[in-house]
């Protein structure tokens, strides 16, 4: 008798958790409010690269301060009108093993604002929060 009520009590909470178990025995009626369409203003929010209301002074010298703080070694910057683009390389890291294949990241600026492209994860994360204070 205790089996039999522990599996009707499994059961139930099993149509709780999973809605597809709800659906096919239609024991419960599934919540409106979550099916409800997301407002437009999250629909229409563009996503991609994030955009920093700085100058690219400023953002060209975050990159060179986080780069060179990384252990990269900062080789040339470009400046040819609304991109800039920073060449750097790892560095031997105290090997002595040559310093890396050349890399690069773009300073895009878009109106009054700068997006940077080709950059690492690890090295945006650092940009991000030194542009962001």
């Amino acid at each position: 008798m205790r089996f039999c009520t522990f599996v009707a009590a499994l059961a139930l909470v099993a149509l709780d958790v999973h809605p597809a178990f709800a659906q096919k025995g239609g024991a419960a009626k599934k919540d409106k409010s979550k099916d409800a369409a997301p407002p437009a203003a999250a629909v229409a929010a563009p996503k991609g690269p994030k955009r920093y209301a700085v100058k690219s002074d400023r953002a060209v010298v975050v990159t060179r301060d986080v780069l060179v703080r990384q252990g990269f070694v900062v080789e040339r910057v470009e400046d040819t009108g609304d991109l800039v683009t920073v060449w750097y390389y790892r560095g031997n890291m105290g090997r002595g093993r040559g310093r890396g294949p050349l890399q690069k990241m773009v300073i895009r600026r878009v109106e009054d604002r700068v997006v940077f492209e080709q950059a690492p994860p690890e090295v945006m994360v650092d940009i991000d929060v030194r542009l962001k204070l």
